[in-house]
């Protein structure tokens, strides 16, 4: 890394106040103009050029977002400021940053992404130099130099910025590649892109192995991102499959980083299904150390049972992909994943792709001579589960919901009732000011009941201001 230049000392945007952290479970998230903006941004990329030491460029990467340019400049500037080579990608999936970082030997890279959040929010995701997103001492040494408490700024003259879009085509190489050689020649599948990452070459990579393709959503749009489509609205492609009599169809999120299906009878494949799947093609095969899948808490249980029935292992963990992967590391696991469609398979770099997910999905059911469908029917049946979100500002309320006595005798006595055979989470999110309560029982009566019961006693409780 370049040396600062001499007598070099001056601020670099206002800090933080003391004690605030800006690092949420998938690096940082909000509403821009408020939480992200061009000065955090700043500040941001110029305590990841100091922070992160190892040698090399630093990439940064964005989805189709009207405000990424604005951050992506802002970023850019930091980190020239720290005297660090920056290569900018343009419009990729996030997964293509982590796979470039190891493919170049980089020092790290930034990814301007909201993931599934709606047009107005933005996002930055940070990995380090093993591809990795960074773990919690660098988020804490970045944040106490965004709160004024890491020493002077220091302002070099010879960081500098580099178009290398031209990366791009090796991500997409890659993905091809993943497949060893199957093909889709001739299968009809729908891709629903969600005007946004995926746009940079989904389509390219199912074409190449001959898919009949129809594609929704299918340009960068940075005002509709997520907006009734994706991952997160999935009635246009199920209706799209339909219409089309496709073996499939495949939607993602607004990074790309994690897929969801539809199979041909309009039937969702969820990530837990996907899991399944992946799982019993490598355990097959002999792939598959220790038969171990690794999932987090909101997995389903008859997706549990019917693994660990067959013969398999299965991790749980909390809901995030960061805790997927440690987990993943420090068991030797070979696959593991989130039931909203984050995939991560130690065989292809650790990093969720919703896009290689897609991939190996759609080649291992036609390799087997079946359509999604066929698939669906023979693997296992999902216990009835229900997810409320409820709007709580009060961070404090929000993490600390417990401390909500009514909301708590609820809980006890909702797993009371359901006597082992079924389950209630309830947990905050990480990324936006809700928490989420989620019941799972094996009748769907029980599941409407205490989910209902539940939610109001969250919002009587806690939603109030």
């Amino acid at each position: 890394m370049a040396e600062p230049a001499a007598n070099a000392c001056a601020p670099i945007g206002a800090p933080l106040p003391a004690g605030q952290a800006v690092f949420g479970t998938d690096g940082i998230r909000g509403r821009v103009g408020t939480a992200i903006n061009p000065a955090l941004a700043l500040q941001l990329g110029y305590w990841c050029g100091r922070v992160l030491k190892a040698e090399g460029p630093l990439l940064i990467g964005t989805d189709s977002r009207s405000s990424g340019p604005m951050l992506v400049a802002a970023l850019t500037a930091g980190l020239a400021a720290a005297g660090r080579q920056v290569w900018q990608l343009g419009l990729c999936p996030t997964p293509a940053v982590p796979g470039m970082i190891r493919r170049h030997g980089a020092a790290g890279g930034l990814m301007v992404s909201a993931s599934h959040n709606p047009p107005h929010d933005n996002g930055i995701k940070v990995f380090g130099a093993s591809g990795a997103k960074l773990g919690r001492s660098d988020q804490q040494a970045i944040e106490a130099g965004l709160r004024g408490e890491a020493g002077p700024i220091d302002l070099a003259a010879d960081g500098a910025a580099t178009d290398r879009s031209d990366l791009l085509a090796a991500y997409a190489d890659s993905l091809v590649a993943s497949v060893e050689g199957a093909r889709l020649d001739g299968v009809k599948v729908v891709l629903d892109l969600c005007w946004g990452s995926a746009t940079a070459c989904g389509e390219k990579v199912f074409r190449e192995l001959g898919a009949d393709l129809t594609v929704l959503h299918g340009q960068p749009d940075g005002c509709r991102i997520n907006q009734g489509c994706g991952s997160t609205h999935l009635e246009p492609l199920r209706q799209a499959v339909l219409q089309q009599e496709a073996a499939m169809g495949f939607a993602f999120d607004g990074d790309a980083d994690r897929v969801l299906a539809v199979d041909g009878r309009g039937r969702i494949v969820d990530g837990d299904q996907i899991l399944y799947l992946w799982g019993t093609a490598l355990r097959q095969a002999g792939a598959l150390p220790d038969n171990r899948i690794v999932a987090t808490v909101m997995s389903n249980l008859g997706f549990e049972r019917a693994w660990t029935e067959s013969g398999g292992l299965l991790e749980r963990t909390a809901v995030g992909d960061q805790y997927v992967h440690a987990a993943m590391q420090a068991l030797g696991a070979g696959l593991g994943g989130e039931q909203s469609g984050h995939i991560l398979s130690a065989e292809h770099g650790m990093s969720g792709d919703g896009l290689l997910t897609a991939l190996q999905v759609a080649t291992k059911v036609h390799g087997r001579g079946q359509d999604l469908a066929e698939w669906l029917d023979g693997s296992w049946t999902s216990y009835p589960q229900k997810l409320v979100n409820i709007t709580v500002q009060d961070r404090r309320k929000r993490t600390q919901w417990q401390e909500c006595e009514p909301l708590w005798q609820a809980v006890q006595q909702a797993e009371t009732a359901m006597a082992g055979h079924g389950r209630v989470l309830v947990r905050p999110s990480g990324t936006e000011p809700l928490l989420r309560v989620m019941v799972e029982a094996a009748e769907q009566q029980q599941v409407d009941h205490w989910a209902g019961l539940l939610a109001e006693e969250a919002r009587r409780g806690l939603a109030c201001t």
